[in-house]
C-alpha cells in the first residue's frame, strides 16, 4: 500500500498544489498530510493505517461522528432510489420545514422560506446578489477576518485558508468587484457608522459571521450583532448573518438561537447554512424574510439555479443529521467542548506558554503570546499573536494520534461520538505538545 508521502507526491503531479482546498496542504504547519481513507466515531484512518482522533470532523458536519449508522443507512435508502433526478423532490420541502421549524426562538423566525443549494459559498453569493437586487444598491459592507467563501466580492482580507496562507486576497479579482466591498474591523460599531454616514445610500447589505470561526474563534462582542440589526434597518441595507459554521452547530437554532434564547434582540434579513445541514455531503442553504427570498426566480427578477441543488442523497444525509441532533447531542458537545479547552488551556499554563482560549458555544480555537494573552476581538490581533507556535504544538499532537485543524486560524470541531477513550489520548498528548510550542522558535 502507498504511504502518505507516496499518494502525496502522486497528487501533486495531477492536482494544484497536491490538494482540493488550500488549508488541507499542510502549508502553516509543515510536513505531509495525511490521507485518510476511513472513518467511524470519533477517529479517522490514514492510508498507512493509523487511528486519530478527529478534531477536524470535515471542518463541521460531522457533529455525530462518522459514519452514523442512521446517516450512512438513509444515504444508502435515497442512493438506491436514484442519485438525482434533476426534478423537484420530497425531500427538500422536508428540510425547509425542518430548518425552518429548528430556527426558531420566543416563536420568531429569520427563515420564513428557505433556497438549497450545494455549497457555502454558492448560499453567500446568492445572498448578496439577493439583496443587491431587492434593495437596487451596488455596495456590501464585511468584516476583515470573515470568511463567506470564495467568490469574488468577498476575498478582501478574509480569514480561513486565505489567513492561513497570508494572502491580501486573490489574484483574479478585479479592481472594480473589489471597490463594491468595504471592509470593516470587527466588533468596531464606530468604523461601520462612518462607513453608513459615507455610503449609507449605496450599501445593498451587511455580512457578518454570527460568531466569526474563520481566523480562529473571535465571537461577537455583547450587543454587536443587534446593533448590526439596527443599523442596517435604518438604512435600509439588508442583514446577512452568516451560519455556514454555527448554524446547527453551537445549537439546534445555530449561533442566532444562542443569543436569542431568551428574548429576540435580533434578526437577520438573510441566513447562509452549510456544512451540519449535509451532515457531510454538499448540502446549503439561503434562507429569510418572505419578501425577500420571493426575489429569487422564478418568482422574482434575481437568478439562481443550480443542477444539483437539493440532489436527494445530500438532503437525505442532512434531514438525518438535524434530526439526530437534539438536546442531548448539544449538551455533549458543549461538555467536551469544557474539557478540552480547559485541558488545553491547563497543560499551556503548566509550561509556560502565554496564550488565551476563544471560544463560541462548542467551537474554540487558542491564540499564542503574551500579546493577545487577555484575548482578541478582530483580525488584527489574531494576526499578531505568536503563530508560530502551532505548528509544532500540531505535529506532536499528530504523531500522538490526534488530528487538529492544520492552521492556527481554524476552529476546533468536537462530535458527539467523542468517548471517554478518545478524550483520554487528547489529554495524554497535551503536555508534550505544549513543551514544543515552548521550543518553538519565531521565524527569521
Amino acid at each position: 500500500m502507498n504511504s502518505s508521502q507516496d499518494l502525496f507526491d502522486r497528487a501533486q503531479a495531477v492536482i494544484p498544489g497536491g490538494v482540493n482546498s488550500p488549508v488541507r496542504a499542510f502549508g502553516s504547519v509543515g510536513g505531509t498530510p495525511r490521507m485518510m481513507v476511513s472513518a467511524r466515531g470519533p477517529y479517522v484512518t490514514d492510508v498507512d493505517g493509523v487511528e486519530y482522533v478527529d478534531l477536524v470532523n470535515s471542518w463541521g458536519p460531522a457533529i455525530l461522528g462518522h459514519a452514523h449508522p442512521r446517516v450512512v443507512q438513509a444515504v444508502q435508502d435515497a442512493a438506491a432510489r436514484g442519485l438525482g433526478f434533476g426534478a423537484t423532490t420530497p425531500g427538500e420541502t422536508e428540510l425547509a420545514e425542518l430548518v425552518t421549524a429548528r430556527v426558531t426562538a420566543n416563536g420568531v423566525s429569520p427563515v420564513e422560506k428557505l433556497r438549497l443549494v450545494s455549497t457555502g459559498t454558492e448560499a453567500t453569493m446568492t445572498a448578496i446578489r439577493l439583496a443587491r437586487g431587492y434593495t437596487g444598491r451596488d455596495l456590501l459592507v464585511k468584516f476583515a477576518g470573515h470568511y463567506h467563501g470564495h467568490s469574488d466580492s468577498l476575498l478582501a482580507e478574509s480569514g480561513s485558508g486565505v489567513a492561513t496562507l497570508s494572502l491580501p486576497g486573490s489574484a483574479g479579482v478585479t479592481e472594480a468587484t473589489a471597490a463594491q466591498t468595504l471592509v470593516v474591523p470587527y466588533n468596531d460599531l464606530e468604523a461601520l457608522r462612518e462607513v453608513f454616514s459615507t455610503h449609507g445610500d449605496r450599501i445593498a447589505a451587511v455580512i457578518t459571521e454570527a460568531a466569526a470561526a474563520n481566523m480562529g474563534v473571535v465571537p461577537p462582542a455583547p450587543g454587536f450583532n443587534a446593533a448590526l440589526a439596527r443599523m442596517t434597518r435604518e438604512n435600509g441595507s439588508l442583514l446577512i448573518a452568516d451560519e455556514v459554521l454555527t448554524g446547527f452547530r453551537v445549537s439546534a437554532a445555530g449561533w442566532w438561537g444562542l443569543e436569542n434564547r431568551d428574548g429576540v434582540e435580533w434578526t437577520p434579513d438573510l441566513v447562509t447554512f452549510g456544512k451540519v445541514i449535509g451532515g457531510g455531503l454538499p448540502v446549503a442553504a439561503l434562507g429569510g424574510r418572505g419578501d425577500v427570498m420571493d426575489h429569487l426566480a422564478p418568482l422574482g427578477p434575481v437568478y439562481q439555479a443550480g443542477t444539483l441543488s437539493g440532489n436527494p442523497v445530500a438532503v437525505a444525509a442532512g434531514l438525518e443529521t438535524l434530526k439526530l441532533a437534539d438536546a442531548g447531542v448539544y449538551s455533549t458537545l458543549d461538555t467536551a467542548a469544557d474539557i478540552l479547552t480547559w485541558a488545553v488551556s491547563g497543560a499551556l499554563d503548566d509550561a509556560g506558554v502565554p496564550h488565551a482560549v476563544q471560544r463560541a458555544g462548542n467551537l474554540f480555537s487558542f491564540v499564542f503570546g503574551e500579546a493577545v494573552a487577555g484575548g482578541v476581538s478582530d483580525y488584527d490581533q489574531v494576526r499578531s499573536q505568536e503563530a508560530w507556535r502551532y505548528p509544532p504544538f500540531f505535529h506532536v499532537m499528530l504523531d500522538a494520534g490526534v488530528s487538529l485543524p492544520p492552521s492556527v486560524y481554524e476552529a476546533w470541531f468536537v462530535s458527539a461520538a467523542m468517548d471517554e477513550p478518545a478524550i483520554r489520548r487528547i489529554l495524554a498528548a497535551l503536555p508534550d505538545a505544549a513543551a514544543a510550542a515552548v521550543r518553538a522558535t519565531p521565524p527569521l
